[in-house]
């Protein structure tokens, strides 16, 4: 099939390489020249592992390339993505939509009869059923397919999906989401058929649920520091419990990045909209809960330098939201590295992959491209980012460069006898014990 992918942020970059990969012919569009020149040599402007080489080779195929026209796409195929971004407005936790209504009253004039614009763009609910008459006018009808991406593994999500959910307002629709996804389908990905607006609900209600969960094991973690408790313990007690489950209870310095914040935000915003606000009045709490991780960090931080971060050096293990990606859109490490920069310290931070960025949006830091360097002479270190290279790290190695072998492992990934044993104070969200 031809298909085209409009916007080619994380998750349009991704999802036309990957449509590309499985056989269809796919048009990327973007407005940014640059962007698309990078991406037309192959070259992803992200690091998400996997993506460059599948890049390359749909490109050299010849069934993957990318142009700026909104035009050219309209013409190219009848079935088209749109991926752009909803970012939060500047003036409320509402959704911005600007940009996924000029993907759609751009496209609208130039679709051919029976043409299909399917959502992936994260969205409040009731926004398909709101575009559709922009597109009728043209012959045209509007589907949702929300994205379940994560950044480090986004390849794999989509090549391999959990489900694929498919919001449609007709059988035909249906007919060629299926036929998009047959590839994926024949290898076992669960097709979810159901109305628009559930399936923009699927997507806003999952991640308030992770996020609820999140914030749910750190607020024990407030408990646990408070009566002694160990807050690992206690999450590995509760997840083996079959109706709770594992996973996203990890303690530690709490969500960020592009998505979660955002989508909650906006889903409360949503709610207030409809009149239901009351409905999802925790997520303000899952917000406040989550934002007072990156403060906890830093105060318990703090303690460790004598009370003050005056004319101290801190190290800061970690820039990216997470592992796996060099993103640094909503970082709590890099909130927590900038708010013990104003408390007086000069700070060092480290990052495998996102120095650059990190660079770009606090260049009051300091960026070093090795460990040791970052924590030379160093008052306390600070594990932000559970990258696995630093649960690598020699802890009796790194004992002799800094000035006070104290640790803070706001992720709680580091093995704390192993720290211990090498003459390390530490120090972690919910484990008041380990001293």
């Amino acid at each position: 099939m031809r298909l085209t992918v409009i916007g080619t942020g994380y998750v349009g970059a991704v999802h036309a390489a990957c449509m590309a990969e499985t056989g269809h012919e796919v048009l990327g569009v973007d407005v940014d020249e640059e962007r698309v020149a990078a991406l037309a040599a192959g070259h992803p402007p992200f690091h998400e592992p996997g993506l460059s080489a599948m890049l390359q080779r749909t490109v050299a195929a010849g069934t993957l390339r990318f142009t700026t026209s909104l035009e050219e796409a309209a013409r190219f195929a009848d079935t088209h993505f749109v991926c752009v971004g909803t970012p939060q407005r500047p003036d409320s936790g509402a959704a911005d939509l600007r940009h996924v209504e000029a993907v759609v009253d751009g496209l609208a004039p130039g679709l051919r009869e029976g043409a299909l614009v399917v959502g992936k763009s994260t969205v409040p609910v009731g926004t398909a059923d709101r575009l559709a008459p922009r597109l009728a006018v043209s012959g045209a009808e509007i589907a949702w397919n929300p994205e379940f991406l994560r950044e480090g593994s986004a390849v794999q999500d989509t090549l391999r999906p959990e489900r694929i959910v498919a919001g449609v307002r007709s059988a035909g629709a249906e007919a060629r989401l299926r036929a998009v996804y047959a590839p994926l389908t024949a290898a076992g990905a669960p097709f979810v058929v159901t109305d628009t607006v559930t399936a923009e609900l699927v997507k806003v209600a999952s991640n308030s649920f992770l996020a609820t969960k999140i914030s749910f094991i750190n607020a024990m973690a407030e408990i646990c520091d408070v009566m002694g408790a160990d807050v690992l313990t206690l999450a590995e007690a509760m997840g083996r419990d079959s109706r709770i489950g594992p996973a996203f209870l990890s303690p530690g310095l709490g969500f960020g990045g592009s998505c979660l914040p955002k989508d909650i935000r906006a889903f409360a915003a949503r709610a207030e909209e409809i009149g239901r606000g009351e409905s999802v009045a925790f997520l303000r709490q899952v917000d406040e809960i989550n934002a007072r991780q990156r403060r906890r960090t830093v105060d318990l931080a703090e303690r460790f330098t004598g009370g003050s971060f005056e004319d101290r050096d801190v190290a800061v293990l970690g820039a990216a939201f997470k592992p796996g990606s060099d993103d640094v859109r909503d970082s709590p490490a890099l909130a927590v590295a900038e708010e013990v920069r104003r408390r007086g310290a000069r700070v060092r931070v480290h990052d495998p992959e996102a120095i650059d960025n990190a660079r770009a949006v606090y260049p009051e830091l300091q960026y070093a491209l090795d460990v040791t360097k970052a924590c030379e002479q160093a008052d306390v270190v600070l594990h932000l980012t559970e990258w696995p290279q630093y649960r690598e790290l020699d802890p009796a190695a790194l004992a002799g460069v800094v000035r006070a072998p104290a640790l803070v492992d706001a992720r709680n990934t580091l093995d704390p006898q192993a720290w211990r044993a090498a003459g390390w104070r530490l120090g972690a969200p919910g484990r008041p014990r380990l001293g």
